[in-house]
């Protein structure tokens, strides 16, 4: 059986992104076998099984696309994640904090994304300083990037009461890059294509600036600063994390004395595919469990000339809850699943993420904090 690698290295990123569509190339192929069939209906079963497997092609580019395009794993629980995002979260928790996060997406693809993060972040100087170190590994078709960052941020308070600061923080770190080479099935083999496993380290470097009190946060931030500038010409199979963009905010409503509504979003862009939006609700009962959902499409925020006009948008639908089992420890769980035209096509996704406070009782901070 033939797996998701299969598939989307035997087509080539120049073809991906020509300005032969997915959808336009569809349209032709079925006209013309549409044609045949009705000149000879002794064909129709061969026809659907063309069809299908013309749809299953469809399907691989656009996921091909967005492989080359978006190459940043994608976490639905986000705001959980803040160090993934952004290093200036660094410390905003003000206690000894760990968490982790499981993805996999796609489900029933072989060789579909798999991603794990792994973080650990506390604060310094009295609070002035949040210090993190941050792990991933990141799995999709043969292609394997493990990362590590220490990430620091300068925490200014903004206020006399300590609950509105703004952070500026920096991490720095190494990206271990490769490529299985025994997963390639290309049509052709290419002369430098590895036989097996092959990986080289490169420095990188991410920034981001968070704001936060204890009704709302903002944060922008960019990663992948440096493999951009470090040649790989020995790698032509490796591809280079390019620098990706992003900005959240989000909020938290009182609706009651036991419910509070906390609307958030992301966007994330590489200037190089469709920008991603990222719009979530949850609703907080008691500050013991998070209901709520999220929904994920493209969005054109400024011109992309080098994109297909007719480039169809992967919108995804998100459910997610979350539950604190206590003051310390936390549970969560997500399910994507496709919404647009490739939801026949394309299995869910399940994201799972816990983390634990080592609360100290001497301090006096908010807990659990709202972001």
């Amino acid at each position: 059986m033939k797996t998701l690698a299969d598939y989307l290295n035997a087509i080539p990123p120049s073809f991906v992104f020509s300005k032969i569509s997915p959808q336009g190339l569809g349209e032709k192929a079925l006209s013309c076998l549409q044609g045949a069939v009705h000149s000879d209906k002794i064909f129709a079963v061969k026809f659907n099984r063309l069809l299908r497997k013309l749809m299953l092609l469809i399907s691989i580019m656009v996921i091909k696309n967005w492989a080359y395009a978006q190459q940043d794993a994608q976490f639905s629980q986000y705001m959980f994640n803040g160090i993934y995002i952004n290093p200036a979260y660094a410390g905003y928790k003000e206690q000894l904090n760990a968490h982790a996060f499981y993805r996999n997406q796609f489900v029933g693809v072989d060789g579909a994304p798999q991603t794990m993060s792994l973080a650990i972040d506390a604060i310094a100087n009295k609070g002035n300083v949040g210090l993190a170190l941050q792990i991933s590994n990141d799995i999709i078709g043969a292609q394997r990037n493990l990362s590590v960052y220490a990430n620091y941020a300068y925490r200014l308070r903004l206020n006399g009461y300590n609950d509105e600061r703004l952070a500026f923080g920096l991490g720095v770190g190494a990206i271990q890059l490769g490529i299985d080479g025994a997963l390639l099935n290309p049509n052709d083999f290419e002369n430098q294509q590895p036989p097996g496993m092959q990986s080289t380290i490169v420095p990188d470097a991410r920034a981001g600036v968070y704001f936060a009190n204890d009704r709302f946060y903002a944060g922008l931030s960019v990663d992948n600063l440096i493999p951009q500038l470090v040649s790989m010409s020995n790698y032509p199979f490796i591809i280079k994390p390019k620098p990706h963009y992003y900005l959240t905010a989000g909020m938290l409503v009182p609706l009651n004395e036991n419910i509070q509504l906390k609307p958030s979003f992301l966007i994330k862009d590489d200037r190089g595919g469709p920008t991603s939006l990222d719009l979530s609700t949850f609703f907080i009962l008691n500050d013991k469990i998070w209901l709520g959902g999220a929904y994920r499409t493209a969005i054109k925020l400024y011109s992309k000339s080098y994109l297909q006009n007719d480039l169809r948008n992967m919108s995804a639908a998100v459910a997610a809850a979350q539950f604190f089992a206590s003051d310390t420890f936390r549970i969560g769980y997500a399910y994507d699943f496709s919404a647009g035209g490739l939801s026949g096509n394309l299995g869910g996704s399940h994201e799972i993420s816990i983390s634990f406070l080592f609360k100290k009782t001497y301090l006096r901070v908010s807990n659990p904090r709202p972001f």
